[in-house]
């Protein structure tokens, strides 16, 4: 009497394995690709939030605020933002974000003194 065994072979699996792998290899860049992209959207975000902030920090104040604690700011968990500069005359700020690691941009207004990377007054710049 013969028996049929059911079941795969140890090549069919060893097969199985190397196609997830590549699939994996052709997806995990990708993907990381996306997490960087995010990154930098939430540190615009921020730049503009803070932006909406310190105009309104200067219509009662009629200067712009030059520590992040003097304004009502709730930024993305992980974003860093240093106001450089900021007095009557106006205000520059820089953003970064560990994880999008050398991603660096800025913002300035006013006579403030451009910080790099940015280059024209009001539009948030990164490099």
């Amino acid at each position: 009497m013969r028996s049929t065994r059911k079941g795969f072979t140890l090549i069919e699996l060893l097969i199985v394995v190397v196609v997830i792998g590549v699939l994996a290899a052709i997806a995990v860049p990708k993907f990381q690709n996306t997490k960087g992209k995010a990154y930098a959207a939430s540190i615009k975000s921020d730049l503009k939030n803070l932006t909406s902030m310190q105009e309104d920090y200067f219509y009662y104040n009629e200067t712009y605020a030059n520590a992040i604690g003097l304004l009502s700011f709730n930024g993305t968990d992980g974003v860093t933002i240093s106001i450089a500069e900021a007095d009557g005359r106006g205000w520059s700020a820089t953003a970064t974000h560990p994880a999008a690691f050398p991603l660096t941009c800025a913002v300035y207004y006013g006579d403030a003194a451009p910080l790099a990377p940015a280059t024209k007054e009001g539009v948030i710049e990164c490099q």
